[in-house]
């Protein structure tokens, strides 16, 4: 079944207060409809649905008197619910508010051309059809297709909004785990900027003036020709810890489209060689996941275990 959008009209009023007085328009407006992110609300008044006392006003940074009347129309982008789709999700967490997953490899997170259908968004849908309700279906941040490990879903717009404004903030706490080729005495930090390609679109690259992107990573167990990194990060660009990790030489173990590649080693094959060449994905792992509760405030912290081909590979390395 293709994807088909669908939006859901909403219609916001207040008055402005001396509270809000010779603030910037975004600004007022992010704090009295705080269940929607800064970000979402500029982009409204770019729009011109955002009226003040009647009239469109476009620029962002128009300072408020405190006394105007606020009117905002427009529409949410919805999901139709009959996407959803029978699939089985590794749900480590729910309540009210969110969904923890733990995303197997080879799960495509969001619809797109050639992934239609057999997606986590998919899955979500079915699983809870409310969810077509909410901008990508609660879905707040994404892994590629063969990194697994752990995500948060909104279930509710504050949730969305509260969890959508966290990230921006760098207030979600993400670490991965990544096998590496080469050997690393020690860790550090890859600050490099990162765009689309200049060449190759689907790719990521380093390219001067694009995006910052900062990637901190740590040795946690060194082997013969390979590494076990700890990775967190600043920032969360696509395909981030794979194009950094492979522009300082260490690509991630499986990853052909930056830079891995099968070496034999000396000898002939060996299991270890036999086994990342068998590869179907890359060893990068969303292995923990930190946040504040986006109701409650409070402190959430989950971890889940590297997945089985992760542990068999490094098994195999410790008894080289």
């Amino acid at each position: 079944m293709n994807k088909i959008n669908q939006t859901q009209a909403i219609n916001l009023t207040a008055i402005l207060t001396e509270d809000h007085k010779n603030l910037r328009l975004d600004k007022a407006l992010a704090i009295v409809f705080s269940q929607f992110s800064r970000e979402k609300i500029q982009q409204w008044i770019h729009q011109g649905v955002v009226l003040v006392n009647s009239a469109a006003i476009h620029n962002i940074r128009y300072k408020v008197r405190g006394t105007e009347a606020i009117e905002i129309n427009t529409a949410l982008d919805v999901i139709r619910e009959d996407e959803g789709e029978a699939i089985a999700l590794d749900i480590i967490y729910e309540d009210d508010d969110i969904f923890i997953i733990n995303k197997p490899a080879g799960l495509v997170v969001h619809p797109g051309a050639g992934n239609i259908q057999g997606t986590l968004l998919n899955g979500l849908l079915h699983h809870a059809p409310q969810l077509r309700l909410l901008p990508r279906a609660g879905i707040v941040h994404r892994l590629d297709k063969n990194t697994s490990g752990l995500m948060v879903v909104a279930k509710t717009l504050e949730a969305y909004t509260s969890l959508v404004r966290s990230l921006s903030l760098h207030e979600v706490e993400r670490t991965y785990y990544a096998l590496v080729k080469g050997e690393m005495i020690s860790g550090g930090t890859v600050d490099k900027p990162m765009a689309r390609h200049p060449h190759k679109r689907t790719l990521m690259a380093i390219v001067e003036g694009g995006k910052p992107a900062v990637t901190h990573y740590r040795v946690q167990e060194k082997f013969k020709g390979h590494s076990l990194l700890r990775v967190t990060l600043e920032t969360g660009r696509t395909h981030q810890i794979r194009v950094h990790l492979s522009s300082i030489g260490h690509a991630v173990v499986g990853d052909k489209l930056y830079g891995w590649r099968h070496q034999m080693p000396r000898g002939g094959q060996s299991e270890v060689s036999t086994a990342t060449l068998a590869l179907t994905r890359h060893l990068l792992h969303a292995k923990a996941l930190g946040f504040l509760h986006p109701r409650t405030q409070q402190p959430l912290v989950f971890e889940v275990d590297l997945p089985e081909i992760f542990t068999e590979i490094i098994k195999m390395m410790r008894a080289i």
